[in-house]
């Protein structure tokens, strides 16, 4: 299935910039909200934030002609879905207003148009109560802020069509984005990382360990400044996962249960599968790399040290 003309439901600051850059790839996409005026007020906000990014190099030069020719308000939920091939509904975190929404869409819509929604954590098979013909139904989870973070969580429900995740995958890609095809629990992956570490952090300082401020300077100087350019697996096994079980054992004698080693990995290191340095690890990466690996693991490091100096710190932060 070939995707040319999208509906966004929704155009708040997600759906804008949902809205920004499929247009900016190509699609045709038409803005559905509460009303008219909402809609027409949200595209002109999103021309004129394109004409501000485009002048900060973060848009193509060219990108409000390519807004004005690619994007459009419509007056109703039910005119915008009309004669589309994709819906992507992006309105707020309340089941009652996705429920609401979702039901107008698929009563409007063609019975073979495909409909995505942004939800952060609810679970896509509850969602899917909602629609008809719920295998064209499956989960679309951008990161904020839209045009700028790489990442789509793709999240099947057991009724979604595995055509329809090919379909949107080659969507995501042709934009520009990183999808991952990921299992339908609540929160996905990217969110139950999230919120793991948020509260985590907010026990640090609640125990009085560290202020926010502090917190905040170590996370993104540590081990979030890798994040950025790995994903913990690759972390772990570079670092080896023997050192990660030892600390574990630390951890797990002051703070419980909940920060004992996980099964897997004692497993790993039992049976000397250390991750780089021997054997394998979560990752099955070629031993003949290793070298190459973690030359451009120190490579891409000190780039993006030499980045954060150029950006300097964020204002009103603490650097």
């Amino acid at each position: 299935m070939t995707i040319k003309k999208i509906a966004v439901i929704g155009s708040g600051y997600m759906g804008g910039g949902i809205a920004q850059v499929l247009a900016l790839g190509g699609a045709q996409v038409v803005l559905g909200d509460v009303d008219a005026n909402t809609a027409r007020q949200s595209l002109e906000r999103l021309l004129k934030q394109a004409d501000a990014f485009a002048a900060a190099g973060l848009f193509p030069a060219d990108a409000r002609a390519r807004l004005e020719a690619g994007l459009s308000a419509a007056a109703s939920i039910e005119e915008a879905v009309e004669g589309v091939d994709y819906v992507t509904e992006a309105v707020p975190e309340s089941m009652e207003i996705k429920r609401d929404v979702l039901q107008r869409i698929s009563k409007a819509c063609a019975p073979d148009t495909l409909i995505g929604t942004n939800t952060s954590a609810m679970p896509i098979g509850e969602l899917a109560r909602f629609v008809s013909h719920p295998q064209r139904f499956l989960g679309v989870h951008w990161m904020n802020p839209a045009p700028f973070i790489p990442s789509v969580e793709l999240i099947a429900s057991e009724h979604t069509a595995p055509e329809h995740l090919d379909t949107l995958e080659a969507l995501m890609r042709s934009v520009g984005k990183v999808p991952a095809r990921v299992a339908d629990a609540p929160g996905f992956v990217a969110n139950r990382l999230q919120f793991a570490l948020y509260k985590e952090a907010v026990l640090v300082v609640e125990e009085g360990l560290a202020t926010p401020e502090q917190v905040d300077l170590v996370v993104s100087n540590a081990f979030g400044f890798r994040l950025a350019l790995f994903g913990p697996f690759a972390i772990g096994d570079m670092a080896g996962l023997d050192v990660y079980a030892s600390s574990y054992k630390t951890l797990a004698a002051s703070y419980g249960e909940r920060f004992a080693a996980p099964a897997s990995l004692s497993e790993l290191v039992d049976n000397g599968n250390l991750g780089l340095k021997a054997g394998h690890g979560y990752l099955d990466i070629d031993p003949a790399k290793r070298a190459e690996l973690l030359a451009y693991r120190d490579k891409a490091y000190a780039a993006l040290a030499r980045l954060r100096e150029e950006l300097g710190p964020a204002p009103g932060l603490v650097g």
